[in-house]
């Protein structure tokens, strides 16, 4: 774990602010990608490359739009190394880096911004035609995959119909910070007071959403959208990771008679349960944040039963 400081990179863990909270930096790379040429991007196939983390949940989030729209033939993707050292993400050789045969992540960031200054993160959006990166906010990429490669998704539905973005997009700036940042918050937290704060907003917010669930298949009605998508990568994490390893032991999401039958019904959707892999999300987590596990125990268990039926199909 680290960061880059004008181009020089600097290992060290997130500075936490005056009460011992954490908080998230934002991301940097904003462009955008456009269907009808009103950007310097412009959607075209195999002109786009995703650099992603099968472990992390706002990578993930852009793996399952892309698969969710049929995209995998036209944005290629990959994956970095699960276990994150001093030096940050690194490319396997398994997977390696297709665009100049780094061995860094970091490297891609200072190819396109030589004095960068900030925090090295997944997903990254890059353009093969311009060697630069697009963006590399998840959730700004996810509405790009899903709205602007529309010519190549052939038959898959949408995950913003137009009579339902606004809903969309309220629900994901609701659900945002105390789940999706949540968790981290609580994790990442160095005093009482600043995890506790974070642990009851988590809690607050899952006990919310599990009573809307109990008469909806999904958080909008019957239509899967991007805020299942950002839900789900976090609800998945949960149980095997952030519940020991973020102290977010109130509750699993097993103990949440809505929230579980939601989970499992998007994990065995096809296409979704394709990208989770439930081992590199195990290994990074307790291999990679030493300030929270230093000794890089990855536990044995638990089997989390994500097969088991469900039937939530009637509420579609």
């Amino acid at each position: 774990m680290g960061q880059l400081i004008d181009g020089v990179w600097h290992s060290g863990w997130y500075d936490p602010d005056a009460k011992g909270a954490f908080r998230r930096p934002k991301t940097q790379f904003r462009g955008r990608i456009s269907s009808d040429g009103s950007t310097p991007y412009a959607a075209k196939a195999g002109r786009y490359h995703l650099f992603v983390s099968y472990a992390c949940p706002w990578a993930h989030r852009t793996l399952i739009t892309r698969a969710l729209r049929g995209l995998d033939g036209t944005i290629g993707v990959t994956v970095v190394d699960p276990k994150m050292g001093d030096d940050g993400w690194s490319f396997t050789d398994t997977d390696p880096d297709p665009v100049m045969g780094a061995g860094l992540l970091r490297e891609i960031y200072l190819r396109t911004a030589p004095q960068y200054t900030g925090r090295v993160t997944v997903p990254v959006l890059w353009d093969k035609c311009k060697g630069t990166i697009v963006n590399n906010e998840s959730r700004e990429v996810m509405r790009m995959l899903d709205t602007q490669f529309e010519a190549f998704a052939g038959k898959t539905p949408t995950l913003v119909p137009p009579s339902l973005e606004k809903a969309v997009d309220d629900t994901l700036d609701a659900i945002y910070e105390p789940i999706n940042n949540g968790v981290y918050r609580a994790g990442f937290a160095t005093t009482q007071g600043a995890y506790e704060d974070a642990c009851r907003e988590l809690f607050a917010a899952l006990d919310h959403w599990d009573h809307e669930l109990r008469s909806k298949r999904f958080l909008l009605g019957s239509t899967l959208t991007e805020a299942d998508v950002a839900l789900f990568t976090t609800l998945l994490r949960f149980d095997e990771v952030y519940y020991s390893h973020f102290k977010c032991n109130v509750r699993r999401i097993q103990d949440y008679e809505n929230l579980w039958g939601y989970l499992r019904d998007i994990y065995q959707m096809k296409a979704v349960q394709l990208t989770c892999r439930l081992d590199q999300i195990k290994l990074h987590y307790y291999w990679s944040q030493t300030t929270v596990n230093p000794y890089r125990v990855v536990p044995v268990g638990p089997a989390v039963p994500l097969s088991t039926p469900h039937d939530r199909a009637r509420l579609a």
